[in-house]
């Protein structure tokens, strides 16, 4: 990941991608933007080239990205997960902003690129996957498993109905979910490898939860419990 730094420059953080993923072995190279017209001479001489694809958000699919080497220009957070399970020889991600990368960061433990230095990650990718305090109740366990296992089964990801049962879980089962943290369910997630989309969801209806918010669930799912 390119990232911007103090006394840096958007230029100069392009550059910076470019280089590295030039020296990557692979395919053919692909430029992601979020719109078709964008600034930045680096980027615009690159997708200027006959042999590179350039792709935009728009219709955007990460089967696209299939034996390529690419350059994912200023995605945010979605964006950023649309990565999952992606195919491509190598990706090079040109940072916006920390915000949007932060959880992404954790997780990919991708090298970072700044200017005259490009650290290495302390560990590989397990290391995202290390102990949030006390284990996981088991009835918990098996819910996520239950969750991750229907999950699996579509391209994309969570139906509302699964979605549904969660919520009306955690409202009728208060009890099962008091002592367990956001940070211990998100760890689990990633450790069944969900999709970075679902895990959101997950841990979004549990920090709702725990900020006292009540749910809509459809009539068919008001009183289930896992």
């Amino acid at each position: 990941m390119s990232q911007l730094v103090a006394h840096d420059s958007r230029e100069a953080q392009a550059a910076r991608a470019v280089a590295w993923l030039s020296q990557q072995p692979g395919g053919p190279i692909a430029v992601v933007t979020p719109q078709r017209r964008f600034e930045g001479e680096t980027l615009k001489r690159l997708v200027g080239r006959p042999v590179t694809v350039h792709l935009t958000w728009r219709g955007f699919s990460a089967g696209s990205l299939t034996h390529r080497r690419v350059v994912y220009a200023w995605p945010d957070r979605r964006h950023l997960n649309d990565l999952w399970r992606s195919q491509a020889d190598a990706i090079v991600v040109i940072e916006w902003g920390t915000a949007e990368t932060a959880t992404w960061l954790e997780v990919a433990q991708p090298v970072r690129l700044l200017p005259g230095q490009t650290p290495q990650p302390a560990s590989g990718p397990q290391a995202a996957l290390a102990a949030v305090g006390e284990p996981l109740p088991e009835d918990v366990i098996r819910i996520l498993k239950s969750l991750a296992q229907w999950a699996a089964g579509y391209d994309s990801g969570l139906k509302w109905n699964e979605e549904d049962k969660l919520k009306a879980d955690m409202m009728n089962r208060p009890e099962r979910w008091t002592s367990v943290t956001v940070e211990q369910v998100r760890g689990k997630c990633r450790e069944l490898k969900m999709r970075p989309n679902d895990i959101e969801t997950i841990v979004g209806f549990l920090e709702r939860r725990k900020q006292s918010r009540r749910f809509n669930v459809r009539s068919t799912y008001r009183d289930f419990r896992f």
